[in-house]
Order: C-alpha cells, then sequence, then structure tokens
C-alpha cells in the first residue's frame, strides 16, 4: 500500500525560509561569483598595462604611417592621398586651427597611461581627445615641420575592453559555473532528502520499505545510511518480539481469568459479592483488551468504507442500553478510506465515551449527535454528547495514554487509553481527531478521514468556514 501522509504531516511548526537545497546553491553561486569577479579584477589589472602599451604603439604606428606619406608626397598628391585614408582607411587628417573646441581623451589610468606613452613616441606637441569641435571619434594631434594637424579615426579600432567576444565567455563561464553549483547542491541534498523519506516510513510503520543504500562510496553517508538501516533492523525485530508478547499476554491472561471467573460464578455463594467478582474480572479483561488495541501494529490496509452501515452498527450495539440515545444525520453513499473494523472500534470509543462521561447535566441519559460534512479530499465526522465537557488544560491532554481528566468524566475505572486508542487509530488511517468544548455544552469529537473516490453521483454537503477552521485547527493538533 503506497504511503499516504495524513493531515498532521502537514502541522509540523515550520518558518519562512529557503530549503536546504536553495541554500546550499546560493551559497555556492555567491562563492563561484565573488571569486569569478575577484579572477576578473587580478586579470584586468594584470592586462591594462599591456593594453595601454599595445594601444599606444598602434595609434603611434598609424600616425607614423600617414605622417610619412603626407611628408613624401607633392601637393597635388597630397590631396588624393588625404581622401583615399578617409575612403578606405577611415583616417581623415585635418589641420589642427587655435579655435577648435577640444575634449579631452579618458582621464581613467589606461587613457593617462595611453596618453603619456604617445606623448614619448610621438614627441612633444601629441594630443589626445575623444571629441574636437564637437564630432565624435578617436583625435590625435601631431605636427609635420611646425604644421599642426589632427587625424581622426574610429575609436572601436582601438577598443580596450575586449568586444562582444570577453562578453561572451563570461556569460558562458557564468552559465556553467551556475549550473555545476546546482548540480553539486542537488548531490549533496539527495542523501538528506532519500533519509527524510525513510523515517517518514519508519514512522508509518512501513520498516521493511525503509531500508538505505549502502553500496554509496562516500565514508559519512556510508556511515549514516548503515546505523539508520541497523536501527531498522533492529525496530522490527522489537516490533516481531512486541507481537509474540502480546500474543503470550492474551492467552496467559485470559485462560485463569476464564477460569477464575467460572470459579467464582460456582463457589461464591453471595450473590451480590458474586456480582461484584465477576464485575472486576470482566474490567480487567476490558483492560487488557484496551493495552492490546492500544499495542496493535502501525499498518493498516485502506479501502472503500461506506459510512453509515458501520455507525449504524455501532449504534445498533447501543440499543439495549438505557443511558444512551444517540441521532445520526450524514449524506448518503458517504465513503471514507479506512479499515472498516479499526472505524468500528474508533466510533465505538468515542460512543462508550460519551455513554459514560456525556451524560446531560440533571439526567442519567447521554444525549449523542453524529453528523459529517465534506469538504474534498476529506470528511469531518463529528461525535458529540451533551455532558458537562472538560477544561481548556484537560482538553489537551485527554488522548495521552493513562490520563484521566477531573472527576466529571473519569467515573469509570478503565485504563486511561480509549481517547488514546482512537487517536493513534487514526493516525494509521492517516487521518486526525480533534477533541473540543461544543458550542452549548458537552464535548465535540472531529474525526478527519480521507474521502473515498466516488463511485456514483450523491448528494454533496458544503463545509462551513467553522469546519474549515475546525480542520485547520485539526492539523495543527495532530502529532
Amino acid at each position: 500500500m503506497p504511503l499516504t501522509p495524513h493531515p498532521g504531516d502537514f502541522a509540523l511548526p515550520t518558518r519562512a525560509g529557503v530549503s536546504l537545497f536553495w541554500r546550499t546553491f546560493f551559497l555556492l553561486a555567491l562563492l563561484l561569483l565573488g571569486s569569478m569577479a575577484a579572477w576578473l579584477q587580478t586579470i584586468r589589472a594584470m592586462e591594462s598595462e599591456p593594453r595601454a602599451l599595445q594601444t599606444a604603439q598602434e595609434i603611434a604606428s598609424l600616425v607614423n604611417l600617414s605622417r610619412a606619406a603626407l611628408v613624401h608626397s607633392d601637393a597635388i598628391n597630397r590631396v588624393s592621398l588625404i581622401k583615399t585614408m578617409t575612403e578606405q582607411e577611415g583616417v581623415r587628417i585635418l589641420p589642427r586651427e587655435p579655435g577648435d573646441t577640444v575634449d579631452s581623451f579618458d582621464s581613467d589610468a589606461s587613457g593617462q597611461r595611453i596618453t603619456r606613452e604617445l606623448v614619448a613616441l610621438l614627441g612633444p606637441g601629441t594630443e589626445l581627445a575623444n571629441q574636437v569641435n564637437k564630432q565624435e571619434g578617436l583625435w590625435i594631434g601631431f605636427t609635420i615641420d611646425g604644421d599642426r594637424y589632427w587625424l581622426r579615426t574610429d575609436r572601436a579600432r582601438f577598443n580596450r575592453t575586449g568586444g562582444p567576444t570577453w562578453i561572451i565567455w563570461l556569460m558562458t563561464v557564468t552559465a556553467l559555473s551556475l549550473a555545476g553549483a546546482a548540480l553539486i547542491a542537488r548531490l549533496i541534498n539527495r542523501p538528506l532528502k532519500q533519509l527524510s523519506l525513510a523515517a517518514f516510513r519508519v514512522r508509518e510503520g512501513d520498516l521493511d520499505a525503509s531500508t538505505l543504500d549502502e553500496s554509496v562510496t562516500t565514508p559519512e553517508i556510508l556511515a549514516v545510511n548503515s546505523g539508520f538501516n541497523r536501527m531498522t533492523r533492529k525496530l522490527a525485530e522489537v516490533e516481531h518480539d512486541r507481537a509474540i508478547m502480546l500474543a503470550g499476554i492474551s492467552h496467559d491472561l485470559r485462560t485463569p481469568l476464564a477460569r477464575l471467573r467460572l470459579e467464582t460464578e460456582l463457589s461464591v455463594a453471595d450473590p451480590q459479592a458474586r456480582d461484584h467478582m465477576a464485575s472486576d474480572i470482566a474490567q480487567i479483561d476490558a483492560i487488557i483488551d484496551k493495552f492490546l488495541d492500544y499495542a496493535r501494529p502501525g499498518r493498516v490496509h485502506l479501502v472503500n468504507v461506506p459510512l453509515r452501515p458501520v455507525l449504524e452498527a455501532c449504534i445498533y450495539s447501543l440499543t439495549s442500553q438505557d443511558d444512551i440515545q444517540v441521532h445520526l444525520a450524514l449524506p448518503e453513499q458517504l465513503a471514507v478510506l479506512a479499515d472498516e473494523v479499526e472505524l468500528g472500534r474508533v466510533v465505538t470509543n468515542l460512543l462508550e465515551n460519551a455513554r459514560r462521561y456525556g451524560r446531560s447535566v440533571g439526567t442519567d441519559i447521554a444525549h449523542v449527535e453524529i453528523s459529517a460534512r465534506v469538504n474534498p479530499p476529506w470528511v469531518l465526522l463529528q461525535v458529540r454528547d451533551h455532558g458537562p465537557g472538560v477544561s481548556a488544560e484537560q482538553l489537551v491532554r485527554l488522548t495521552q495514554p493513562f490520563y484521566r481528566g477531573d472527576s466529571a468524566r473519569t467515573e469509570a475505572k478503565g485504563a486511561g487509553l480509549g481517547l488514546a486508542i482512537v487517536e493513534k487509530t487514526l493516525q494509521r488511517m492517516g487521518g486526525s481527531l480533534l477533541l473540543a468544548n461544543a458550542e452549548g455544552g458537552g464535548l465535540s469529537a472531529s474525526i478527519l478521514l480521507q474521502r473515498a473516490p466516488r463511485t456514483s453521483a450523491h448528494a454533496n454537503t458544503g463545509i462551513t468556514g467553522a469546519s474549515v477552521a475546525l480542520e485547520q485547527q485539526t492539523r495543527l493538533n495532530s502529532p
């Protein structure tokens, strides 16, 4: 049977925050990106000086070639040469005028280094500018035989940033680094996920399906998996021993009790004393039943169980009791996923609890109401009496094993396991139990079970806002 989380599984206290996977991923990504940024800054710092020198030498070579071509050409050829350089090489030669408006070259460290190198290569009077007379470009001022000229070219020819290739490689490395961080985070968190799932299966009593892989090569994970598997094997042995012990208790105690009751009825002459002794023996036998019910193994097989036949059978067993009246109101053809026998035990325990402690004030009769409402995928079944109820302090402890409340609800001499058995049985069936004082007096036991898939069309009742709040409260109070 596949494991189905019950509502209590979602009631664990949680705090807002990211999961372990994303926390690991973000930390790895931050580490990788920080390292990449540091390396990028280091490479740029190491590359800045050689690139500035290379750029200055390229500019100086262009200026020297242009100046040499102009110096060794006559006036007619010089005009044709300047036109050819402008059209084919994108280089313009213009005379420098005293009224030129000049926007100086970059003032950063690299720009200053290029300017100093050009002055050293081309001589005094060399000047670099980004704009001349509001025209963009790379402008280099130089002299030819005392005449001053501007050489204008495209800045992209001396791009110091490395071009789009640098950006493409940087984005590629970033994407690969983040993908690697995600893979590492997944590998780190996978064993924890498997351990969490195995622990959930152990809690549900599925010890056979909770074995972890012991063929892993990581020593730390292997140690954890091996230890967990040894623990589950030990728990399986304990469960087996408990089943054998319970079978022995059932046999060894009930046989002498039966003989003791028979001998009491045959040997005790006083009818009143005989009835009291027989009642005490019956009570001991009932307490043994409670212990066996509470210690029953944790897994049950869930099937589609119609609610009305089960409830009617439980009510019919009380028809001979004149101290309880039960009113049943629930939709037709309503079914839940449960074990029919276990569900009958749950309802019988709640009805017996109401019969003993839920008698209406001033009467000797317990008036009990059973109703059901649907909120897919859940069914909310309520068993309510009209008794004195319990205090808020004791209400949260009623499902603790062996706990008994005040005298208003503890007149019987039971073992204090009835409601604990109800809660444990519901948890085995993927449901939960909530006890609350009902409005107008009395105790209300609310059972939340999974609704069975529909097999035919039938009426569906909506659940009220109060029932929704009760369902949420049920989840919060489920272990």
